[in-house]
């Protein structure tokens, strides 16, 4: 998103800078300011799991190492689709997805090289110019992080093998 990748807010074309605000899951908004701070992963993976579950916790995570993790697992991106779009300004409702390839590892996770994908529904508040003043995220993040921890497809190809060379044996 643009607030995350154009630092300074006169180069923010699509946001409203000073009134930008965005939540995840119905979690406390957080501003544009906050959002920047601890960066846009970190942001949007924020969780009330208890840290021991956390597969990814950005609460560990600086704004520089959240978005290293995920340049790294996603060298070729980590593109967002709008799939529906269920209402018009001045509140946009849309069905999301968020997918690329797993091709580069993921913590200490080796990359499988699948696709990994979530959907999500996001309510963008806009004012008269169309500038997001606000905006709700709503996904299901467990599936989606717990995604990068299927064994690599070779590995799952192996193991289904009866060929010695195949399997290691």
């Amino acid at each position: 998103m643009e607030l995350v990748h154009k630092v300074r807010p006169d180069d923010q074309k699509s946001v409203h800078s000073l009134k930008f605000c965005s939540s995840t899951n119905g979690m406390k908004p957080l501003s544009g300011k906050e959002v920047m701070a601890i960066g846009g992963y970190n942001a949007f993976l924020k969780t009330k799991l208890p840290p021991e579950h956390r597969i990814y916790d950005p609460d560990k995570e600086t704004p520089e190492s959240g978005m290293a993790t995920f340049l790294t697992a996603f060298p070729r991106g980590f593109a967002i689709e709008v799939l529906d779009v269920y209402s018009g300004p001045p509140r946009i409702a849309f069905k999301f997805r968020h997918w690329g390839y797993m091709e580069g590892p993921f913590k200490e996770h080796p990359p499988h090289g699948r696709r990994v994908e979530f959907f999500g529904v996001c309510i963008f508040h806009v004012d008269e110019e169309m500038k997001v003043e606000k905006a709700e995220y709503f996904y299901e993040r467990g599936n989606f992080l717990a995604s990068f921890l299927s064994a690599p497809a070779a590995a799952e190809a192996a193991s289904g093998s009866g060929c010695p060379a195949m399997t290691g044996n």
